[in-house]
């Protein structure tokens, strides 16, 4: 599943990015604004640029996109089938080099899946609380109204068992010892850090706090679960289980997670954090694992884990994210769970 792939063709896609520009309230508002997105060939951040590129397509919004990323001929590559970016370099630990004005940031940079801040637990901290800090100061300095902070539901760390489900203001509980850790902890901070800054210096911010999102635009690097288990009936495989899968999660598909992400951009309240997920997309991981199977007509082997498999296991046991902030904006999900796999593996299938 590389990022290069044209998605494009497919009349699935572009249907799924329809539907989530129906359900992004107020998105009208945007119209004539200049955009800096972040992490523009991420999961969330490449379908939010194909997003607001569609909506000029369609509705002649006259949205000027500025993906921001180490490799700016990709970025005009991957999304000039739209009309294209303005494509600006950017390194997430380095000071911004670029100087352009701009109405709304979108913060979606960072590492975000076990291998990648497993293996550099300190370049995860300092990445997500530094380049957050780099793009207040510029959105202070160049014109911004407002940045949205793609945070995570992980923030909840391990959460109280005995709660249905975790609201925007439970704080959970992290070990701050184990660098597991880093990438919550350091969301967390930078969380803070959105809030002081709009405090002290009155630059607009708001956070997101996406579940477990999936969809086409997930890369074959990226090792969390639920993309494995794509990846294994993508290539033909059965799906290996190497734990009972017993965690339950809120999941969430990328155009709903997309709709939900600007409508908190476009009608959140400054200086709050919202959880991005459907109340209706809430199984364990093995239930997940067994729907994304019978799409493809595979099955569920579960074997033993090795040591490396043990070491990217999450300690989370339960992620479920209450969804009622969210929906108060009048945001509401277009997608079952089943709908959002199915969408997903005939997208990548070439439908």
């Amino acid at each position: 599943m590389g990022i290069d792939r044209s998605l494009h063709k497919s009349g699935i896609y572009l249907s799924d990015l329809d539907t989530a520009i129906k359900h992004t309230v107020g998105i009208e508002k945007l119209k004539e604004s200049r955009i800096l997105i972040t992490g523009a060939t991420g999961t969330i951040g490449s379908f939010v640029t194909d997003m607001l590129l569609r909506n000029n397509q369609k509705n002649d919004a006259n949205i000027r996109i500025f993906a921001a990323g180490r490799d700016t001929d990709r970025l005009r590559r991957i999304f000039e089938n739209f009309g294209g970016v303005t494509a600006l370099p950017y390194e997430l630990e380095e000071k911004i080099k670029f100087d352009v004005p701009i109405d709304y940031i979108i913060h979606c940079a960072g590492n975000a899946h076990p291998a990648a801040f497993n293996s550099d637990p300190v370049g995860t901290i300092i990445g997500n609380v530094n380049g957050t800090y780099h793009l207040l100061d510029y959105g202070r300095t160049h014109g911004a109204a407002r940045l949205l902070y793609v945070s995570s539901g992980e923030v909840y760390g391990q959460g109280d068992l005995q709660l249905e489900e975790f609201e925007e203001t439970y704080a959970g509980y992290l070990n701050t010892q184990s660098p597991r850790f880093c990438y919550p902890s350091s969301k967390r901070t930078a969380e803070n850090l959105c809030a002081s800054y709009s405090m002290q210096y009155g630059l607009e911010t708001v956070v997101v706090r996406p579940c477990h999102t999936y969809g086409p635009w997930m890369t074959s690097s990226d090792n969390r679960a639920s993309v494995q288990f794509m990846n294994n009936v993508l290539r033909g495989e059965d799906i290996i289980m190497k734990s009972a899968g017993d965690q339950m999660r809120s999941y969430n598909y990328i155009a709903d997670c997309a709709s939900a992400l600007l409508t908190v951009l476009i009608n959140g309240n400054s200086g709050e954090a919202y959880n991005l997920a459907n109340p209706e997309c809430r199984v364990t991981i093995a239930r997940f694992a067994r729907i994304v199977a019978s799409a493809a007509g595979r099955e569920v082997i579960f074997k033993v884990p090795d040591r490396m498999d043990i070491a990217n296991r999450t300690p989370i046991a339960r992620q479920v994210l209450s969804t009622g902030k969210i929906e108060a904006l009048g945001w509401k999900g277009a997608f079952s769970l089943e709908k959002g796999i199915r969408h997903t593996i005939d997208i990548l299938w070439g439908k």
